[in-house]
């Protein structure tokens, strides 16, 4: 800084200001100093800048898998929203591993993030009670946390379900199956409370074997939807809780000589070009992300907010496989 400072005849005051975007520095200086600063390469030292301030401009998020189609938009709403605060997004995922999200979470606040965003894969997180202590602000997505009072912004998984199973009873349909993912997650659970709401609020009575919870991965769900279409009285439609299990049961129910009404949870790329177009239940994930990250940077700026819940609504977008008719 005090050669920039030479270069450009100004003090070391006026090179901070022009380095920080603060104001007070006259259009012509400014210009004079940024000439500096690019003939001479200069870098702020955002390391020295930490110790000054004691923040470091960076927020951590964990992710379930980043490979999912739903945490993209989500993940690029946060790094929008911390790009306008001037900070940094550090992310990762946990694999849905309660363990592996833990050592993720700790790892980030080692390496003293101002904030976390987390999506979480276990269901104890006492053990950010320190850091949250310490003044690392948290924010949980998706589900809530376990064991402790935090700030969580989720969709309305129990009015979405019940909404989309109420539009296949609506059509005509009696026996409904659903297929969600493990019944440990907060999700899974609350749409299958949502199936069973819409169930019992039509009078009608659900089956052991119309109810499958798991692995969302594709045998699994595959092995699940053809069991509960096999037999005298088959269901003639489904729910999925979520989008990995929704694409899985499209590829089944190509396959049979009979249609099956569907109904998914979350919207998925090119769900309006099949024939029929598959009804979903959409959520937002991009505003789940806008909502937590404004909700976490007035926690970094000292608002004295007490932990809330914040629930999105979702909606339902009819596109024709979920308004099929009962086959029999």
């Amino acid at each position: 800084m005090k050669d920039v400072a030479a270069r450009a005849g100004v003090g070391l005051k006026t090179v901070s200001r022009v380095v920080n975007g603060e104001p007070g520095v006259t259009p012509d200086t400014e210009r004079r100093v940024q000439e500096a600063i690019e003939e001479l390469g200069f870098r702020r030292n955002d390391s020295a800048r930490v110790l000054r301030k004691g923040r470091t401009a960076t927020v951590g998020l964990v992710l379930e898998d980043l490979a999912d189609p739903f945490y993209g938009p989500l993940n690029r709403a946060v790094e929008e929203v911390a790009r306008t605060h001037g900070a940094l997004l550090i992310n990762g995922s946990s694999a849905e591993d309660p363990d592996r999200e833990r050592e993720l979470a700790l790892a980030l606040c080692a390496r003293r993030v101002d904030g976390l965003i987390v999506i979480p894969a276990g269901d104890d997180h006492r053990y950010l009670e320190p850091e949250i202590r310490a003044g690392v602000a948290t924010v949980f997505v998706d589900r809530p946390a376990g064991g402790i009072e935090a700030d969580v912004v989720l969709s309305d998984s129990f009015g979405g379900a019940r909404d989309g199973v109420a539009h296949l009873i609506a059509a005509g349909h009696r026996r409904i199956g659903f297929i969600g993912d493990h019944p440990r997650i907060h999700t899974a659970t609350e749409r299958l409370r949502g199936y069973r709401e819409a169930m019992a609020g039509a009078g009608l009575p659900v089956s052991p074997a119309w109810v499958s919870l798991g692995s969302t991965a594709p045998e699994r769900v595959a092995a699940a939807a053809g069991a509960m279409l096999a037999g005298p009285e088959p269901v003639t439609a489904v729910f999925a809780g979520n989008n990995r299990v929704t694409v899985t049961v499209v590829r089944v129910l190509a396959a049979l000589p009979r249609p099956v009404a569907l109904v998914g949870f979350d919207d998925f790329e090119l769900a309006d070009l099949l024939r029929p177009g598959v009804t979903v239940v959409a959520q937002d994930p991009a505003a789940l992300g806008r909502v937590a990250t404004d909700r976490l940077f007035q926690r970094l700026a000292g608002t004295p907010l007490p932990p809330t819940r914040i629930e999105l609504p979702t909606r339902l977008i009819p596109r024709g496989s979920g308004e099929l008719p009962p086959a029999d």
